[in-house]
C-alpha cells in the first residue's frame, strides 16, 4: 500500500510512537521495569473519588444516558465549562467565562490542533514555526507537525549545583523572534525534566510574546491548580494573548482523555470547529466525572493535600536511591522542581543514551532515551543531547529501587568498557 505523506509521518519513525509500543509490549510481556512512561500513579484516595462519582453517575438515570447517549457541543460538556471558568477566576482572579475554553480528547489531540491552527505552511507560501525557547522538551511535540522543520528550538544555559545537581535556564540572549514564529510554546513543569520556569523567566516570555503579536502557549499538564505537582514557587498567568492547556491525565484520569485548552474566544472557537471536524465533540466522561468535585474546589484539596505529597515523596526517595546507587559515577540529576521524572544527565558517556536505553531494556529496565526531547535544534552535533535519560518515579517503590540498582550496574559497566 502506498501511503501519503502525512501517512508516513504518522505511521513511522515517531519518538512518542515508539514509547507507547514499548509501554504497551513491556505491559502484555510482563516483568519489565516501568521506568519510562509518564503513566501517573494509582492513588487510592483520588481513585476512590471517582469510584463514588461513577456510581452515583451509574444510579441516576439521567445523568447515565447523558455519559453514555448524548453528544457534547464541540467546545464540550458546558456545565463543566461553566464550573472551570469559576475556579479560574476564584482561585486566580483571571477573567475567564466559558467561551474562554475548550475540552479535547487529551493534551495530546490539544497541541496538534493548536500547532497546525498556527504554524506550518501560510497562505503567502512561507512556513511558520513552533519556537521552544527551552529544550530539552516534551517527546510528544515533535512529531505533530503537518509539515517539516516545524519547530525551532534553544539550546538552555546550564547551571551546575551542589549535591550532583543541575537546572536549566532560559537563554533570553539567544531567543529570536523572527517573522517565521507562529508561537512561543513552553511546558511548565517540564516533561522531561521535572524543571519549573521561573515567574521572572515566564514574565519575559509574556512580554516577547506580546511585543510580537504571537500567542504563548503554557503546556500546564502537571501544574496548578490540578493535579499540582510541583515542588516549588510557580504563580500561574493568564491573559488573552496565552493558550494555557491543561489536563485531566495526572490528576487521575489518563484513560479519559480530557484536555482543556484556556484562551481567547477566537482560539477556543477555532479549535471548537476543529473538534467538529475530526471528533463531532469531544468525549464527556473527564468533564463528568470531574465537575462536581470542581465546583465544590474539592479538586483543589486533593491536588494539594493528597497528590502533590505523594508524588513529592517519590521523588524524594527516587533522588536519595539515585545519589545512594549512582555514587562515584559522572552523574547530575535536574533539579526536580515537578512533574514525576528524574532526568539523569551522564557526562561523557561512553555510548550513546539510545544504546543505554537497549541495554537496560535486555535487562527488563525501561526507560526513555534523552534524544528524543530536542526537536527543532539547529546543532545536532551537541553531545549532551545523547547524555540524558529520563525516568520516572511514579510507579511502584521497589520497581523504582531495583530499577535504579540495574541502571547503576549498567552504568558501571559501560564506563568500564571504555
Amino acid at each position: 500500500m502506498k501511503l501519503s505523506s502525512f501517512g508516513e509521518k504518522f505511521s513511522s519513525g515517531a519518538g512518542i510512537l515508539s514509547l507507547m509500543e514499548d509501554l504497551g509490549n513491556a505491559l502484555s510481556k510482563g516483568g519489565m521495569i516501568m521506568m519510562g512512561g509518564g503513566n501517573p500513579g494509582h492513588i487510592p484516595e483520588v481513585q476512590e473519588v471517582f469510584h463514588r462519582r461513577l456510581r452515583e453517575i451509574i444510579d441516576d438515570p439521567a445523568l447515565f444516558k447523558k455519559l453514555i447517549g448524548v453528544y457534547d457541543p464541540p467546545q464540550g460538556e458546558l456545565e463543566f465549562l461553566d464550573v472551570l471558568a469559576d475556579l479560574f477566576h476564584r482561585e486566580y482572579g483571571w477573567q475567564v467565562g466559558p467561551e474562554n475554553i475548550c475540552l479535547t480528547n487529551g493534551s495530546q489531540n490539544s497541541f496538534f490542533m493548536l500547532f497546525n491552527l498556527l504554524a506550518g505552511p501560510g497562505k503567502n507560501g512561507k512556513p511558520k514555526k513552533i519556537l521552544l525557547p527551552l529544550t530539552p522538551e516534551y517527546i510528544g511535540y515533535a512529531d505533530l507537525g503537518m509539515a517539516d522543520n516545524f519547530f525551532t528550538s534553544v539550546r538552555p544555559l546550564i547551571e551546575t549545583r551542589e549535591g550532583n545537581l543541575f537546572k536549566y535556564r532560559v537563554d533570553f540572549d539567544h531567543v529570536e523572534i523572527t517573522e517565521e514564529i507562529a508561537a512561543i510554546c513552553v511546558s511548565r513543569p517540564t516533561n522531561p525534566t521535572g524543571n519549573v520556569l521561573t515567574d521572572e523567566e515566564v514574565d519575559g516570555l509574556v512580554r516577547l510574546a506580546a511585543e510580537n503579536d504571537i500567542p504563548l502557549i503554557i503546556d500546564n499538564a502537571y501544574g496548578v491548580p490540578f493535579p499540582g505537582i510541583i515542588y516549588t514557587r510557580a504563580t500561574p498567568v493568564w491573559n488573552n494573548d496565552i493558550i494555557m492547556c491543561m489536563s485531566l491525565s495526572k490528576f487521575g484520569l489518563p484513560t479519559a482523555r480530557t484536555g482543556i485548552v484556556v484562551a481567547g474566544k477566537q482560539v477556543v472557537r477555532h479549535l471548537s470547529g476543529m473538534n467538529a471536524v475530526m471528533n463531532l465533540a469531544p468525549g464527556s466522561f473527564g468533564a463528568m466525572l470531574a465537575k462536581e468535585i470542581t465546583r465544590s474546589g474539592e479538586i483543589l484539596h486533593l491536588s494539594r493535600e493528597v497528590i502533590n505529597p505523594f508524588y513529592r515523596a517519590k521523588m524524594e526517595m527516587a533522588l536519595d536511591l539515585v545519589h545512594q546507587y549512582f555514587e562515584g559515577l559522572d552523574y547530575l540529576v535536574h533539579v526536580p522542581e515537578g512533574a514525576m521524572f528524574l532526568w539523569l544527565w551522564f557526562k561523557d558517556l561512553p555510548i550513546t543514551s539510545h544504546e543505554l536505553y537497549e541495554r537496560l531494556k535486555k535487562r527488563n529496565v525501561l526507560v526513555v532515551s534523552g534524544h528524543y526531547f530536542f526537536p527543532g535544534l539547529s546543532n545536532a552535533d551537541w553531545k549532551h543531547t545523547r547524555e540524558c535519560i529520563r525516568i520516572t518515579y511514579s510507579q511502584d517503590e521497589n520497581d523504582v529501587k531495583n530499577g535504579l540498582h540495574i541502571m547503576a550496574h549498567e552504568l558501571r559497566t559501560v564506563y568500564g568498557e571504555q
